[in-house]
C-alpha cells in the first residue's frame, strides 16, 4: 500500500501539531516552577498541588481535539435511569430518619462572589429574606434538622480564595448554633493569555496588577479540593456516607429525607453512588445542561458542548425536557475511590474573559455534575420546581423577598395563597441590577400572590403596598420617572412614561 502526498502531508501536520502540544507544555511548566519558587512554606504545599491540578488539566486541554461530544452519540436517557420524585416519595419514611441522616453531609458551593449584583465579598452574605443572608438560611435549615431529629448533619463549605476570609470571619457568629461547620477551599489556577497561552501571573501575590491573574477553576474542583483538604477522609473516618452538594445560593435546595432513604435504602452492592436532581424545562431554562444517554452512560450534556449547528436543538423543550439543578447527592467513598484512581472523567470548559486593561484570556474549568458518567448506578431524580430557586439577579431576589413565599425554619415554601405553582415571570431593568439601586426602588415589596409577569424598565420605584395582578408592565423612557403611588393596584396593566395606565 502506498502512501499518498496528502497521508505524508496529514502526517507531517500531525507531527508539527504534536511538536507545537510538547513545546506549549514545557513552556508552561517552565512558568510554574518560577511562579512555585515565590511561595514558601504552608503555602509552597497548597501552590504545589493546584499546579499539579493546573498541569493535568492543561495537559488534557492542549491533547483535545475537536468537540468533546459527538451528536450522533447522544440519545435520550433510557428508561427507568430518570426515576420521578413522586415514585421515590410514594416510598414513605422509616420509623426513624436519624440513622440516615448521621451519614449524610450538606456541602454548599460558596465559591462566587456578589459583584453582578453589585455587592462586595461573598453572594452568601447578601440578605435575602428578612434581614437573613443565604449562609444564616442554610444554618437555620440545618439546625432544624439537628433538633427535630436529635441528629450531626454537619455542612461543608467550598469556598474559593475570593471568599474565603470574609466567610470565615462570619463564621463565629454561629458558634453556638447546633450545626458542626467545616471549610475547605478550592484550588487557584493561573489564568491563561489567550494568544501565547501561558500564565498572565507574575507571582504568587493576589496583589495588585496581579490580582486578575489567578481564578478557582469551577465546581468540578471539588472533587481534588475536598481530598487535598484532608476533610473527606475525616468524615468516611466519622462513619458519613453521602454529601448533599449544592449552590448556597439556591434556595430551594434543603435536605430531602425521601431521597435520602432512597439512597440509604438499598442493598450496600447496588447502592447509588451519584444522584443529580432534574426538573421539567421551561422557556427560561433552555441554556441549561442536561442528562443524556452517551456511550452506555448517564451524561451531563452542557451548551458549550454543543455543536453551533445543534444549539436549537439542545435549546428545544421537546427533545430534552429536564435540565440539572445542580443538586447532587454523591458517594465519599466513591469519589475516594475515583480520585485515587485518577478515574474521575470531566470535560473541560474553556470559559474567555476579557480582563479591566483589554487582555484576553482563557480559564480551564470543569462542572460538578460532569463527574456523573464515573461513577457507578448513577440515575436522575425528576424533582418538583420549587427545588430549583436559584438568585442570580435582583428579579430572582424579588420573588423571593415577596409574599410569594413563606419562611419557616430557614427554607421557603410557596405561599398556600397561590393559586398556581408556578412563579411569575420578572424582568426589572437595569435600574434595578445592584442590590442596593433595588432596595431604594421599593418602599415595600409588592403583593405578588396573584402576578403571572412582570416587566419594570427605566427609573421606576414603587411606594408601600402595591398590589400587582396578571400581566404588568412598567416602561419609564429616558429621561422620565414613574413612581407607582403607595396602595396602588395594577391588574393586567401597562405603565407608560407618560403615566397612561392601559388595558393590557
Amino acid at each position: 500500500m502506498s502512501l499518498t502526498a496528502a497521508d505524508l502531508s496529514k502526517g507531517a501536520m500531525s507531527e508539527f501539531q504534536e511538536q507545537m502540544r510538547q513545546q506549549l507544555e514545557s513552556s508552561m511548566h517552565k512558568e510554574l516552577e518560577k511562579l512555585g519558587a515565590t511561595t514558601k512554606g504552608a503555602e509552597a504545599e497548597i501552590s504545589k498541588k493546584d499546579f499539579e491540578g493546573f498541569r493535568n488539566l492543561f495537559h488534557r486541554f492542549l491533547q483535545a481535539k475537536g468537540p468533546s461530544v459527538d451528536w450522533a452519540k447522544i440519545h435520550r436517557p433510557p428508561e427507568g435511569s430518570i426515576h420521578p420524585y413522586e415514585d421515590i416519595k410514594s416510598k414513605g419514611l422509616p420509623d426513624s430518619v436519624a440513622a440516615s441522616l448521621n451519614k449524610l453531609v450538606v456541602v454548599k458551593l460558596n465559591g462566587g462572589l456578589g459583584t453582578s449584583m453589585g455587592c462586595k465579598g461573598p453572594k452568601s452574605l447578601i440578605s435575602v429574606r428578612n434581614e437573613n443572608t443565604f449562609l444564616d438560611l442554610t444554618v437555620q435549615q440545618i439546625e432544624h434538622l439537628n433538633k427535630t431529629f436529635n441528629t450531626e448533619v454537619p455542612l461543608v463549605l467550598m469556598n474559593s480564595f475570593n471568599t474565603d476570609e470574609d466567610t470565615k470571619k462570619i463564621l463565629q457568629k454561629y458558634a453556638h448554633h447546633r450545626v458542626k461547620i467545616h471549610t475547605f477551599n478550592q484550588s487557584r489556577y493561573p489564568r491563561i493569555n489567550k494568544e501565547s497561552l501561558l500564565p498572565i501571573a507574575r507571582d504568587m501575590s493576589m496583589t495588585g496588577e496581579n490580582s486578575e491573574a489567578w481564578y478557582p477553576p469551577g465546581h468540578g474542583d471539588i472533587y481534588a479540593s475536598f481530598y487535598n483538604s484532608g476533610l473527606l477522609d475525616k468524615l468516611i473516618a466519622e462513619g458519613k456516607e453521602y454529601i448533599f452538594v449544592s449552590n448556597i445560593d439556591n434556595l430551594g435546595a434543603t435536605v430531602d429525607l425521601f431521597i435520602l432513604n432512597h439512597l440509604m435504602s438499598q442493598p450496600a452492592d447496588k447502592r447509588c453512588e451519584f444522584v443529580m436532581e432534574v426538573t421539567d424545562k421551561t422557556r427560561a431554562d433552555v441554556k441549561g445542561g442536561t442528562l443524556t444517554q452517551y456511550d452506555g452512560k448517564l451524561r451531563l450534556l452542557e451548551i458549550s458542548q454543543v455543536p453551533k449547528a445543534h444549539v436549537d436543538e439542545f435549546k428545544s423543550v421537546t427533545k430534552f425536557k429536564i435540565f440539572n439543578t445542580n443538586n447532587l447527592w454523591i458517594s465519599l467513598n466513591a469519589i475516594k475511590r475515583l480520585h485515587e484512581q485518577n478515574a474521575m472523567d470531566m470535560e473541560i470548559i474553556v470559559n474567555p474573559k476579557t480582563l479591566d486593561g483589554g487582555l484576553n484570556v482563557i480559564q480551564l474549568e470543569t462542572a460538578v455534575g460532569a463527574a456523573i458518567k464515573s461513577f457507578d448506578n448513577a440515575l436522575g431524580v425528576n424533582v418538583p420546581r420549587s427545588r430549583f430557586l436559584p438568585v442570580k439577579t435582583s428579579s430572582d431576589l424579588l420573588l423571593v423577598m415577596s409574599n410569594l413565599y413563606s419562611l419557616d425554619a430557614g427554607s421557603l415554601t410557596m405561599s398556600k395563597k397561590r393559586e398556581f405553582p408556578s412563579t411569575p415571570h420578572v424582568k426589572l431593568g437595569s435600574s434595578f441590577t445592584k442590590v442596593h439601586d433595588y432596595l431604594t426602588r421599593f418602599e415595600s415589596i409588592p403583593d405578588m400572590l396573584e402576578l403571572d409577569h412582570l416587566t419594570v424598565s427605566g427609573d421606576v420605584t414603587f411606594g408601600k403596598q402595591v398590589s400587582l395582578k396578571g400581566t404588568v408592565i412598567i416602561i419609564a423612557n429616558h429621561g422620565d420617572r414613574i413612581d407607582i403611588p403607595a396602595g396602588a393596584l395594577l391588574e393586567n396593566k401597562i405603565v407608560s412614561g407618560n403615566l397612561r395606565i392601559l388595558d393590557h
